[in-house]
């Protein structure tokens, strides 16, 4: 038996354990602020990280996406590698012509573990296209599946505004498959394990509640000065930021009629603030802008704050430190989040949030203690909590510690143990069944 130290934190491995993870369609390693990169991407990640340091073996699969990328990868430490597993045409694909190629990522996988000589004890699936492949696998294998679906199309159709926004029934019938046969399924919150049990008509028993981690080796304060210098801003300019994929599920143009309002008052007169937006393609890209973002860049036009509103594009996940350490305020006007990965990175580093009261979000920010929560598509009510911590120094700084101390509670080598502890009783549970 061996004991591994994960900082303040021990966790006790009973046995070696292997696990592959799945993240089908897209890496852990990605740039964040993609069309398919998020706080799921994030979670792998880390997640992965911490298990390699607790002493678990774990294996990320995912499609590769660029030929000239190496397929296997060991940026994550550890001896933990990240797979990409050619399936189809190795470039980007939309998410509905990614199930047909299932199958060969799922030979992909056989064919590595072969020339590795390795057995997976458990798949960790993220995603229900990755769920397919991992019930499939499970079955092969004759190993369990855990399952984490990170949004779900049910609960995002509820808030759709447009056709353009409703997921597939495709996507329906695979996530039902996927919940319905997996052997246990990892919640982020307790709103999540409802929408499970209700959407879905998954058993209570068979839901954890183990809501993500944050790595605070990595976000943590930065004095504002040297982060303003790392992202490129004047140390006297004050910055408002968002970090996310721009798509309308998020919001921006909430934010962006905010900010339009806060001019109209003289707000920004007395104390100028810039809206720095990370995510995205901010220029046209083989000939043509993205619709969500050519939307946003025309409402900016429209509503006369194309000077204050500047779009970054995306961003390395190894960069956003400094820019939440550099900001006044982060927001996340989101209409939908399963948890908000954003606002506790945020935390972490000192920076109030504010934030709708939607998803994990509601229960994540902490109103008036590390940020505020207002409800959803309210560009008021966003412009007068703006405007409080805009003016209002002291309140920002009381904040800051406040946040700093409460994103701690959720830290990797917090929630790493509980995932691994999921990990073992599913495996025991498992053998148990195979032994009757």
């Amino acid at each position: 038996m061996a004991r591994i130290r994960l900082y303040q934190l021990p966790i006790i491995i009973d046995n070696k354990m292997n696990i592959a993870l799945l993240s089908y369609h897209t890496c852990p390693l990605a740039t964040l602020g993609g069309k398919q990169t998020g706080g799921m991407n994030v979670y792998v990640r880390d997640l992965t990280r911490y298990l390699g340091l607790a002493g678990v073996h774990a294996d990320v699969f995912t499609r590769s996406q660029d030929e000239h990328v190496p397929h296997v990868l060991h940026d994550l430490g550890c001896g933990n590698r990240v797979v990409h597993v050619p399936a189809g045409p190795e470039t980007p694909l939309p998410k509905d012509e990614l199930k047909r190629h299932i199958p060969q990522f799922i030979a992909g996988i056989n064919a590595f573990a072969a020339s590795k000589s390795m057995r997976y004890d458990l798949i960790h699936s993220h995603y229900w296209l990755s769920g397919l492949a991992a019930l499939e696998l499970a079955a092969q294998w004759q190993v369990p599946v855990i399952h984490m679906s990170h949004t779900l199309a049910l609960l995002k159709n509820r808030i759709a505004k447009t056709p353009q926004e409703l997921e597939s029934p495709l996507r329906i019938q695979g996530e039902r498959e996927v919940t319905s046969r997996a052997h246990q399924l990892v919640a982020a919150t307790q709103d999540e394990e409802q929408h499970l049990r209700e959407l879905y008509q998954v058993h209570p028993a068979k839901i954890a509640v183990i809501p993500p981690g944050v790595d605070i080796t990595r976000f943590y304060p930065i004095p504002s000065d040297e982060a303003k210098e790392f992202v490129g801003i004047p140390q006297q300019e004050k910055m408002l930021l968002f970090v996310g994929r721009i798509e309308p599920l998020k919001g921006v143009d909430i934010l962006i009629r905010a900010i339009a309002q806060l001019r109209r008052s003289d707000v920004l007169s007395e104390c100028p603030h810039y809206l720095y937006i990370i995510g995205g393609e901010p220029q046209p890209h083989n000939g043509s802008l993205d619709r969500e973002m050519a939307r946003l860049q025309a409402l900016c036009r429209e509503l006369g704050v194309g000077d204050l509103v500047l779009f970054l594009g995306k961003r390395s996940q190894d960069t956003l430190q400094y820019y939440y350490s550099a900001a006044e305020v982060v927001i996340m006007p989101s209409h939908y989040e399963s948890f908000g990965m954003v606002a506790l990175e945020a935390m972490a580093c000192g920076t109030p949030v504010i934030a709708t009261q939607v998803g994990g979000l509601q229960h994540l920010v902490q109103n008036e203690k590390t940020g505020f929560t207002i409800p959803n598509d309210d560009p008021d009510i966003l412009e007068e909590r703006l405007t409080q911590l805009i003016c209002k120094p002291d309140l920002r700084c009381q904040m800051s510690q406040t946040s700093i101390q409460y994103a701690r509670s959720y830290a990797w080598d917090v929630i790493t143990p509980q995932i691994i502890q999921l990990y073992q009783r599913t495996l025991a549970s498992q053998s148990s069944f195979q032994e009757r």
